[in-house]
């Protein structure tokens, strides 16, 4: 019986400072991995709207700044927004430049962890493509009735990057209506 306790007690010490160096260790690279992605982000802003020389804060959408981009000028160039919905094993995060018209200038994927080989083809130019100067309407997939063409085996991958542009898109398009 003795046996037992001090083996749980040896378990539980292993535990406390396994726990205790993750612990330090996510300390330590959690503002590292933070800064990171804000460059990331940063760089897709410049990416899907390279017009922009300066970037304010309008609005958050989706628990992340909507974004005025502005040329040397002051003249508003676009908006970049992230929009995100699940495809079909993880959220699919796009960064998504539109011009003052609400047309997609280009879009990027910033994060995603589809299907290697299949959804995970959705961060090759040739699809990205596919939505340069698109309006809120030709954001349907081909598969429901859009001129949208899917990734082959990725349809789910498609409709989600599609579908969460429209959202962003009408919400977008109502916040800057409001300011006017």
């Amino acid at each position: 019986m003795k046996y037992y306790f001090r083996l749980g007690f040896v378990l539980l010490v292993i535990t406390v400072v396994a726990s205790g160096i993750l612990a330090y260790l996510n300390s330590i690279t959690k503002p590292i991995i933070d800064e990171n992605n804000r460059i990331a982000k940063e760089e897709a802003r410049l990416h899907v709207l390279p017009e922009a020389v300066s970037f304010d804060s309008i609005f958050v959408y989706n628990d992340e700044n909507v974004y005025q981009g502005k040329n040397d000028a002051g003249d508003v160039v676009g908006y970049t927004f992230v929009a995100s919905q699940y495809g079909y094993s993880s959220d699919v995060k796009t960064m998504v430049g539109v011009l003052p018209d609400f047309k997609i200038n280009k879009i990027s994927i910033i994060e995603q962890k589809e299907t290697p080989g299949l959804g995970a083809n959705c961060e090759k130019p040739e699809f990205l493509q596919r939505f340069d100067n698109l309006s809120e309407q030709g954001l349907l997939v081909d598969k429901d009735g859009g001129g949208l063409k899917s990734i082959t085996g990725a349809t789910m991958t498609t409709r989600a990057i599609a579908y969460s542009i429209k959202d962003g898109l009408e919400e977008l398009k109502e916040k800057v209506d409001e300011e006017k």
